[in-house]
């Protein structure tokens, strides 16, 4: 481990640069460039705003202020992409990547860490936009915010964990990429992101917490809709489940790393 994070740093100028060029070519042809980075959340925390909050009046159980179901989904779509965004792109890293890895010598789990970067750095701006609703709607957690932290650092165990798994199985067995695209649809919509975890019988409430990210994404919501922060100690299960995650994903690398570059 102390060996590949040496030669990290050492490509750093690399990881930098490569970093810069894709967030650079994904609007390089467009007129407005980078500013459909802003756009695009803006016009979601809109629509959600005027259609939840003002036309459909939707509130929380327990909630009365007209915002809170608004910031409560806003709070679980825009955490929730940053989750899918990092497992999506990553199942296919290496088979995107191919001839990179056939010709060049370097880290190849280089690869990832620039996807992740790309990945954070996109949800940084879309999140800033977020924060900024929050002020200007009189919603501003404080130094609850803070809670964040611990919950942010756990999901991209969960994601990058599982990225790295389904990046190598995806190498070797091609229907993978295609498993996950609807596993991930069935996922989004077993997790309560667009409806509130009250409205479930509580039959099916107590299968949540076998859902890694059903207590990550609520205490996302639970920070920023004003509601209770929840039971840290549901967190052991994404937390042990993301730690697991990492692991296997960086023992299959070690392992099939050298078996990828002939598979592709």
């Amino acid at each position: 481990m102390g060996a590949t994070l040496r030669s990290l740093w050492n490509y750093r100028g690399f990881i930098i640069g490569s970093v810069r060029r894709e967030f650079e070519s994904k609007y390089r042809k467009s007129v407005l460039g980078a500013t459909w980075t802003i756009v695009n959340p803006l016009a979601m925390i809109i629509v959600y705003t005027i259609i939840f909050s003002q036309l459909m009046k939707a509130r929380l159980p327990g909630v009365d202020t007209p915002f809170a179901y608004s910031i409560y989904l806003c709070a679980g779509s825009l955490t929730w992409g940053l989750f899918i965004e990092i497992v999506s792109r990553g199942q296919n890293i290496f088979i995107e990547n191919a001839n990179l890895l056939k010709k060049i010598s370097f880290p190849r789990l280089i690869l990832p860490v620039i996807l992740v970067l790309n990945a954070c750095i996109n949800f940084l701006i879309i999140f800033s936009l977020f924060l900024l609703f929050l002020i200007f709607s009189g919603s501003w957690p404080g130094w609850t915010l803070l809670n964040m932290v611990p919950l942010l650092v756990i999901e991209l165990m969960l994601a990058i964990g599982l990225a790295m798994v389904l990046g190598v199985l995806n190498v070797f067995f091609r229907d993978v990429g295609q498993f996950v695209a609807i596993f991930l649809q069935f996922w989004f919509w077993l997790t309560p992101i667009v409806y509130p975890v009250e409205i479930l019988p509580p039959a099916v409430r107590s299968w949540m917490l076998w859902n890694p990210m059903f207590p990550v994404i609520h205490g996302y919501q639970n920070i920023f809709a004003g509601q209770p922060i929840a039971d840290w100690t549901a967190l052991c299960v994404p937390l042990v489940t993301g730690g697991l995650l990492c692991l296997m994903g960086w023992r299959m690398f070690r392992t099939h790393s050298g078996e990828m570059v002939d598979e592709l």
